[in-house]
C-alpha cells in the first residue's frame, strides 16, 4: 500500500486547513487509516483514525476533538483530516499511515504497517 499525504501549509490561527491522503495498492476499504503529527523536538503521536468494520468508528486525541474532522471516501480510496479553529501547537509534519484488516482505531504507532511522507502544516498566531 502506498500513501500520499498532502494539504499542508502555513496558516493563521483560527483558520482551517484540509489534508488528503490517497492510498494505492491494495483494498481501500478494509484499511485503517490514522494520521499523525510530529511537532518540532517532539515525538511522533496520533492524531486521529478511521475505520470501517460494522460502520464506521473513529477516535481523536483530545487536543484535537471538536476541532478536527477524519473521513475517507472509499470510491477515491482518500482518508482526509479536516482543521478547524488550528492553533499554534497544531504546526507539526503530519502524517497519514494504514494498516490491513484492523476492527478498531488504534493510537499505537507501531501497529501501523504503511506509512506517507509528511506534510507540514504551519500556523501562525
Amino acid at each position: 500500500v502506498q500513501l500520499q499525504a498532502s494539504g499542508g501549509g502555513l496558516v493563521q490561527a483560527g483558520d482551517s486547513l484540509r489534508l488528503s491522503c490517497s492510498a494505492s495498492g491494495g483494498t481501500f476499504s478494509a484499511l485503517l487509516m490514522g494520521w499523525f503529527r510530529q511537532a518540532p523536538g517532539k515525538g511522533r503521536e496520533f492524531v486521529a483514525g478511521i475505520v470501517s468494520w460494522s460502520g464506521t468508528r473513529t477516535s481523536y486525541v483530545d487536543s484535537v476533538k471538536g476541532r478536527f474532522t477524519i473521513s475517507k471516501n472509499n470510491a477515491k480510496s482518500t482518508v482526509y483530516l479536516q482543521m478547524d479553529s488550528l492553533k499554534p501547537e497544531d504546526t507539526a509534519v503530519y502524517y497519514c499511515a494504514a494498516d490491513r484488516w484492523r476492527t478498531s482505531v488504534t493510537w499505537d504507532e507501531k501497529e501501523y504497517e504503511f506509512w506517507g511522507r509528511g506534510t507540514l502544516v504551519t500556523v501562525s498566531s
